[in-house]
């Protein structure tokens, strides 16, 4: 991890297409179709709300580059804000169950019946599928497949694989896909090209496109393969890559299919350019830093703040041949935190949750540790229109006050904001807040130790699986440890690290949720009562409660995209009330260093920074600084 770290969902936000992160709501009416101009005719495409900025004669996506060159290969370093991978190493190529860790990247080599277009907030356009028709009552959703789609062993790709894949994915899948999707009842083989997919009526506007954007495994494989192991052995797919040489706890290469049978779709123009992308796995961020220094890889999105600011005057910056450079990113930044597990009793009082975020001085580590990159992060659906501001507006407060007795004064009151400290690393006033809090919830002071209602000394472990955040926690613990805390910092591997957050077994660790434009049905997971028991679900902070799960329904049965934001924002200010967490920070840029052998598009796609699809290799770049080749 880093000052700007956490795993987020781009892995499986990248297999889900638009529904990556969040919400639901019910399509009963045929207001609840999307993009589709009436009943039983084809789409090319589909949106939560409606909306196409594609026609369907559309040759390639505005921010792709029709005319890119493919060839050479793309180096970087395995994330370590991944969800759910250990990017240390790996020791299978399933992505899609809980069991193992696979290596990030693996969704390139799979095809999914549409995909996203990263220039609008949730539409999805034809890959397998070439046209899609919606019933009457909104509840199926017939893919019509493009009957030239190969698996790489060149054998066809059918309506049979589809409906195998999705029901598996739903009975076997991991519990990030396979809670989400449990509205799809059924997957109807039609005939050999043509699939129709029935919903319960109970699903929401986004649940389709987030079966859509599932991945389409081979039947025939997965009969002679148990989809339930972890496997070393490379999977049978269709997608534009396949696992290439690889050797575990050391790097992946995956390598373009030359022949990929949906080379020249629109939807993929001037896409999947690197003949070969390659993710290289390291232990230690020193070491990973000094390799690209060397040119062994030659892209890096710099995560940490003191890097960015002091580190790149190494001689290839210094002659040009790498180069830094800020990308915008227009996506909400979502929540990225230390989220505190109220599944345990020390932390069930929402005033001992609040009393911790007073013990940290982000003014003090901004200027400090962070080179005044960052800003302070205070909402759930930070950087985005569904940020909850000031006081409730009249339509909030409508979704708010049928819950006014189950909820605490605040959420009613100017948006709950982090206490702001004098940045001097030690404020003796909020610290003085923070000890009345405390006191409020039952503790005392016994000589230099904060006594509970139990007679026990109020102890916090924060878990993490890199060195390098316990500067910035550090701090923090001395902080709390002046209020009598016995705070420590608990380093393990990442392995014991995932496996600790999949069974909820920690006080407290650092997160980061990445959230789309609209709300899928991934927010259940993160914020809603089910997923709290559930174990390997985004739910880390153990929220379970009621008004949550209803506004939760509010944001996704909202018709339109208006009335969706006003949800989430009521939702926002409930969470935010309840102190699951002290939020971090956030920045709407990505710093990038690469060697400066690259093309890229004019213009970064809003939704996303698809680095791999989208950029290519500049020959005349690369042979001016001895890269090419």
């Amino acid at each position: 991890m880093s000052d700007v770290t956490t795993p987020n969902r781009r892995q499986l936000l990248k297999l889900s297409g638009a529904a990556a992160l969040a919400g639901t709501l019910p399509i009963g009416a045929a207001s609840a179709w999307a993009g589709v101009s009436s009943a039983g005719k084809p789409s090319h495409g589909l949106s939560v709300f409606g909306d196409l900025k594609y026609g369907p004669d559309f040759t390639h996506f505005d921010y792709a580059n029709p005319d890119a060159p493919k060839g050479g290969t793309f180096i970087f370093q395995a994330p370590y804000w991944y969800y759910n991978q250990n990017t240390l190493t790996y020791n299978t190529f399933n992505s899609f169950i809980l069991k193992g860790d696979a290596p990030p990247r693996m969704e390139l080599c799979f095809d999914t019946l549409m995909v996203r277009a990263y220039d609008e907030p949730d539409a999805m356009y034809g890959l397998l599928a070439e046209t899609v028709e919606v019933s009457e009552d909104g509840n199926t959703y017939t893919f019509n497949l493009r009957p030239e789609a190969r698996f790489h062993d060149g054998s066809k790709l059918t309506a049979e694989d589809v409906a195998f894949s999705l029901m598996l994915l739903k009975g076997d899948g991991h519990p990030q896909i396979s809670q989400n999707i449990q509205e799809l009842e059924d997957a109807e083989i039609l005939d050999e090209y043509r699939v129709a997919l029935h919903f319960s009526g109970k699903q929401s506007r986004q649940l389709p496109l987030l079966v859509a954007g599932l991945p389409i495994f081979s039947k025939r494989y997965y009969t002679a393969y148990d989809f339930k192991q972890s496997t070393l052995t490379s999977p049978l797919s269709s997608g534009p890559y396949k696992v290439g040489k690889h050797a575990v706890g050391r790097y992946v290469e995956y390598h373009r299919v030359e022949n990929y049978w949906g080379n020249d779709l629109p939807v993929l123009k001037g896409q999947k350019n690197f003949d070969i992308i390659r993710v290289d796995f390291y232990r230690d961020l020193q070491v990973s830093f000094e390799a690209f220094k060397k040119g062994e890889m030659t892209y890096r999105e710099e995560f940490r703040s003191k890097f960015w600011a002091t580190e790149y005057n190494f001689p290839a910056v210094q002659d040009k041949r790498v180069v830094k450079r800020e990308f915008p990113d227009g996506r909400p930044s979502g929540a990225q935190g230390w989220f505190i597990n109220t599944r345990r009793e020390k932390f069930k009082d929402p005033r001992v949750r609040r009393a911790l975020s007073y013990a940290f001085d982000f003014e003090w580590s901004n200027k400090n540790l962070f080179y005044d990159l960052y800003q302070r992060t205070e909402s759930f659906f930070e950087n985005s229109d569904m940020k909850a501001e000031g006081l409730p507006g009249p339509d909030e407060l409508a979704l708010l006050e049928p819950y006014r007795d189950k909820l605490p004064e605040s959420a009613f009151e100017t948006a709950y904001t982090q206490p702001v400290s004098d940045g001097s690393g030690f404020d003796r006033t909020l610290l003085r807040q923070a000890n009345d809090l405390l006191k409020e919830a039952g503790y005392q002071r016994q000589g230099t130790e904060l006594i509970g209602p139990d007679g026990q000394q109020l102890t916090i472990e924060f878990l993490n699986n890199s060195p390098a955040f316990e500067r910035i926690i550090n701090p923090f613990i001395e902080n709390l440890k002046r209020l009598g805390v016995n705070a420590t910092f608990r380093l393990v591997d990442a392995a014991q690290y995932q496996s600790r957050l999949n069974d909820y077994d920690f006080d407290i660790c650092s997160r980061r949720y990445s959230l789309n434009a609209t709300l899928s049905e991934a927010i259940r997971t993160s914020w809603g009562s089910k997923a709290a028991g559930t174990p390997g679900t985004y739910n880390i902070a153990g929220i379970s409660d009621p008004v949550v799960d209803a506004l939760i329904d509010k944001a996704l049965e909202a018709d339109t995209r208006a009335e969706m934001v006003v949800a989430a924002r009521a939702l926002d200010r409930v969470l935010r009330s309840g102190h699951y967490w002290v939020p971090q920070w956030f920045k709407p840029v990505h710093n990038v260093a690469v060697w400066d052998m690259f093309g890229h598009p004019d213009v970064t796609p809003r939704y996303f920074f698809p680095v791999e699809d989208l950029w290519w290799i500049d020959q005349e770049k690369a042979e001016k600084i001895g890269k090419a080749g």
